[in-house]
């Protein structure tokens, strides 16, 4: 395996990069790959955070209670959907933030005697003496709130007429009533870290989801109508799922180009990193980087601080970029540059969170 001032390829890695190739085109000068990169968690929580307690301050509004009488009319729901759903967000934080490593302990705080009586909009912050007696008291390190829960729900209406053959084998006209029912599900999230009395993360998620029942008339049509609160719940459980990872480092795809034309050797080295051969392709590029022509030059060593990001050397790989562009006048080795000195300072971020 061969080395051009860098770490040592991953084999395995770089040939499942290549699998991945696309924008295939003979007439391009660049390939696409993707490569996996991690990135620091959306919400930083420091180490020194280990025990968690979740506490449910959401109450259902005035709102929702009539609307569970009138879809009690109509055979929709049962009561409680607003607390029924809140719930269901709260316990998916919980299981999700349970099998963390980084936890050593998670917990519901249940009659925290913290719940807002304003049920219409996201509630002020808790008291930061609130938040330390809940810590004390419960014997962990930070609040994760489901500051705000509530469902809206609409009821739409549509008549359709259709054609259908009768017992004579008429056809005749049939009415259908359809009804649709779309309800938005709002919750706003907060952490509170008392050590420092901040609030690490305040944000409001909103999802909408909707139902479709047919029927001779429109309550029949409303009745047709089934599993809506089990939708709202189920919703609700990846509301609470979703924003539970956001605590954690992020693992995403990202794309990248490299150069295949230009000349002999660099069509070859597409071919060679097309089948997985990246150390034979490699090999191709560190041996243009000297080509006279610095059309050529340039884009040996922008591929090459391609080689070196996908083998995790994001040292030299800014090297490399930054030599492309500086001393050739690549312009995507600039672009390029900026996007590697983001993710190193990213890493440091990393590491300065692992040491914590």
């Amino acid at each position: 395996m061969k080395v051009y001032g860098m770490k040592t390829i991953n084999r395995l890695h770089i040939f499942i990069l290549a699998l991945s190739c696309s924008g295939l085109c003979s007439c391009a000068s660049t390939n696409h790959l993707t490569l996996s990169v991690t990135r620091p968690a959306p919400i930083y929580l420091p180490g020194t955070i280990k025990k968690v307690g979740i506490v449910n301050r959401s109450v259902p509004s005035e709102d929702n209670r009539k609307l569970d009488r009138v879809d009690q009319i109509l055979s929709l729901e049962s009561k409680n959907l607003d607390r029924d759903g809140a719930d269901a967000a709260v316990n998916a934080l919980y299981e999700e933030m349970s099998t963390f490593e980084r936890f050593t302990d998670v917990k519901i705080i249940h009659n925290a005697h913290v719940k807002s009586s304003d049920s219409y909009r996201v509630p002020s912050a808790l008291p930061w003496e609130t938040v330390e007696n809940l810590c004390e008291k419960n014997d962990v390190d930070a609040i994760v709130s489901l500051s705000y829960y509530d469902t809206d729900s609409k009821i739409d209406y549509n008549v359709v007429t259709k054609q259908v053959v009768g017992p004579l084998g008429v056809k005749i006209p049939l009415v259908e009533h359809h009804a649709t029912i779309t309800t938005r599900i709002k919750t706003g999230w907060r952490i509170y870290d008392p050590s420092i009395r901040a609030v690490r993360d305040e944000r409001t998620i909103d999802h909408l989801i909707s139902a479709t029942g047919v029927g001779i008339n429109p309550v029949r049509a409303a009745t047709a109508v089934l599993g809506r609160k089990e939708a709202v719940t189920q919703t609700s459980s990846e509301i609470g799922s979703t924003y539970a990872f956001n605590v954690l480092p992020q693992r995403t795809r990202v794309t990248r180009d490299y150069f295949v034309r230009g000349s002999d050797k660099l069509e070859i080295g597409k071919r060679r990193a097309q089948t997985g051969d990246w150390d034979g392709a490699a090999d191709l590029w560190f041996e243009e980087v000297s080509n006279p022509k610095a059309e050529i030059a340039g884009r040996a060593c922008y591929n090459m601080a391609i080689i070196n990001e996908i083998n995790g050397d994001l040292g030299s790989a800014i090297d490399w970029a930054s030599r492309s562009y500086s001393d050739y006048g690549v312009s995507l080795g600039l672009t390029y540059l900026k996007i590697l000195r983001q993710r190193s300072a990213e890493n440091v971020q990393l590491e300065q969170a692992s040491m914590e």
